[in-house]
C-alpha cells in the first residue's frame, strides 16, 4: 500500500524571473498543456503540481501562480511573482521534490519558508526553506 502526501509550495519568486522558468512552472502547475521545449524529458517527465480534480485532500489540490503587488519602496511599486500549489503526491513521487525546489530556489524572492510536506495522516510537518538561490535542509 502507497503512502500520501499533502505537498505545499507557497513563496514569492523575483520580478525578473525568467521567462523559461515561468513557462516551466506554468506548465508544472497545469496552466499550459505543452512541455517547454527547454526542459528536460527525463527530468521534467510530468506536470508535478498540476491539480488532480478528484484529489481526496480537503478541498482539494489547488494551482496557482500569478504577478503580484508587493507595496512601494522609493515611491516605485514593487512586484514578485506569487507561487502557491497544494497537491497529494504518493509516496514513490517524493524524489521529485527535488524538480521543483531546483527550478524555484534560484529566483526566491525573498529566504525563508518556501513550503512542507506531510504524510497524509501525520500531525508533522517536513518543512522546506529557500536561502542563497538554494534550498535548506528538509527539517520536521
Amino acid at each position: 500500500m502507497s503512502f500520501h502526501y499533502e505537498v505545499v509550495f507557497t513563496c514569492f519568486l523575483q520580478d525578473d524571473t525568467p521567462d523559461t522558468v515561468l513557462d516551466a512552472l506554468r506548465w508544472h502547475l497545469g496552466l499550459a498543456s505543452e512541455r517547454p521545449a527547454e526542459l528536460d524529458e527525463e527530468e521534467h517527465a510530468y506536470p508535478l503540481l498540476s491539480p488532480d480534480p478528484d484529489s481526496r485532500l480537503p478541498g482539494g489540490d489547488f494551482a496557482s501562480l500569478r504577478r503580484q503587488s508587493r507595496g512601494f519602496m522609493a515611491g516605485r511599486q514593487l512586484h514578485a511573482w506569487g507561487l502557491c500549489s497544494r497537491n497529494l503526491w504518493l509516496d514513490d513521487m517524493m524524489g521529485d521534490l527535488i524538480t521543483i525546489l531546483d527550478l524555484l530556489a534560484p529566483h526566491v524572492e525573498e529566504p525563508g519558508f518556501g513550503g512542507y510536506f506531510r504524510e497524509e495522516s501525520d500531525v508533522e510537518t517536513t518543512v522546506f526553506t529557500f536561502r542563497d538561490g538554494t534550498y535548506g535542509s528538509l527539517k520536521t
